[in-house]
């Protein structure tokens, strides 16, 4: 007998979906990309493009989600009656499989190095060597590949729980924690000497710094840092009462996801002024400059390990969407199948996720196209198989959803004047943008 989930409420909702947004991306490169291309001018322009671009896609997975009430890869036959237009879910379904396969791993590396600074804190035993200590993690086979299987089955064990008992009950957890955590960092790091000199650089209007390389990333940005194109957003909406409002909601997931990029500035870029380190992003930010700022501070180990709790928080978050799409294709409405999906799809997803794993280390000399596996593997799913999803959302919504199937979803009194431009939106300027950013990303 078919059981569908619901959520418990609307704010549970609104941080389910914020946490699938904000991810690792949002906290450790576009604060930097935002500080190099004119701080506060690039933030206003990525604003405008989010709104423009983010938060109509994000309503129309919202829209297609709701009221199709099923699963991403029935979805789009249901609502239009042709099954050729499912592929659309099937797209998505097997990029999150992928993306989780390699978004695993560095899950697995942020909750070994939570781990090792848990140990330190209690054995006091420091080391200086954090470029040749990050090798060596990444490098070897069974510290990597523990660390990829400890996240999964994190992963798993929430989206077991189901709807209300893990999805919205560990984000009700986990989001205002990550808030939280990012308070005290803030704090700390505002109040380092010329704590101002790193402020001044991320915010401080540049205009005359800003490129179309700026440019093109705020574009891509405004629809990749929401999760949009790959179906997570139409999961969660599937599961949405028709009380919701869906405008609301998606403004309260953009403004949540700016915020957190605006914070993660915050808590970055006053402590590598003060204590004149070279600003970084990506791994080198998280795992080998941040742990020597940290080293510099009373008490440092015990704020380096609520820095690394905001990351494992943006990740599983998001890891926790990726898999329910899965989990919810798998079911097909009956819950008393989760666990059985949950935790077929977490061994399937391991012994995809080996090779990443092993990618800087016994595999690191094994290169093709982008260069590793797992350089290959963020290629296919980020440069290619997510524009298109985004694309294929755009031109669904736009040219084949029943407009008053849209209406009413979307509509309500205070927003009569909004269909007709993300109507507008949806059909010629989204497509142009995306198809813009993709062929520019495929060139590199």
């Amino acid at each position: 007998m078919e059981q569908r989930s619901a959520w418990g409420s609307k704010i549970g909702f609104i941080l389910a979906s914020a946490g699938s947004a904000i991810g690792l991306g949002a906290m450790w490169k576009f604060p930097y990309v935002m500080a190099d291309n004119g701080g506060a001018a690039f933030l206003f322009l990525f604003i405008i493009f989010t709104m423009f671009i983010g938060l109509p896609l994000l309503l129309a997975e919202f829209v297609i989600g709701r009221h199709g009430k099923t699963y991403s890869t029935e979805v789009f036959g249901k609502l239009t009656g042709n099954k050729y237009f499912n592929l659309i879910g099937h797209l998505g379904n097997v990029g999150v499989f992928l993306l989780l396969s390699f978004y695993s791993v560095i899950g697995g590396w942020i909750l070994l190095y939570m781990i090792r600074t848990i140990y330190v804190i209690v054995t006091k035993q420091h080391t200086k060597h954090y470029e040749a200590l990050f090798g060596t993690l990444i490098s070897n086979p069974l510290y990597a590949i523990f660390g990829a299987a400890l996240f999964i089955f994190l992963t798993a064990y929430i989206v077991s729980k189901g709807i209300q008992g893990g999805i919205e009950k560990a984000s009700k957890i986990m989001m205002p924690l990550l808030f939280v955590a990012f308070v005290v960092i803030i704090i700390r790091s505002l109040t380092l000497p010329h704590a101002m000199t790193g402020v001044i650089y991320f915010l401080k209007p540049d205009f005359g710094s800003m490129n179309s390389e700026g440019v093109l990333f705020a574009l891509g940005q405004s629809f990749f840092s929401l999760s949009v194109g790959f179906g997570g957003m139409l999961t969660y909406a599937s599961y949405l009462d028709k009380k919701t409002d869906l405008v609301q909601s998606g403004v309260s997931v953009v403004a949540l996801n700016i915020l957190v990029t605006i914070l993660s500035g915050l808590a970055i870029f006053p402590a590598t002024a003060s204590l004149g380190i070279d600003n970084a992003q990506g791994p080198g930010l998280l795992f080998i400059v941040l742990p020597y700022v940290f080293d510099q501070l009373p008490m440092g180990s015990v704020f380096y390990l609520i820095f690394l709790s905001l990351f494992f928080f943006a990740t599983i978050t998001s890891s926790i969407s990726l898999i329910e799409i899965n989990v919810s294709n798998y079911i097909k409405h009956n819950e008393s199948k989760r666990k059985q999906g949950v935790y077929l799809i977490s061994i399937l997803l391991f012994i995809l996720c080996i090779p990443s794993a092993l990618s800087s280390g016994v595999l690191s000399e094994v290169k093709f196209g982008a260069g590793t596996f797992f350089d290959n593997m963020d290629y296919l799913v980020s440069n290619i198989m997510l524009p298109i999803g985004a694309l294929c959302f755009a031109l669904f919504t736009g040219y084949r959803l029943d407009k008053a199937v849209a209406r009413e979803e979307l509509m309500d009194e205070k927003y009569r004047g909004l269909f007709k431009v993300w109507s507008f939106l949806l059909k010629y300027i989204i497509p142009i943008v995306i198809i813009t950013v993709f062929i520019t990303m495929i060139m590199k």
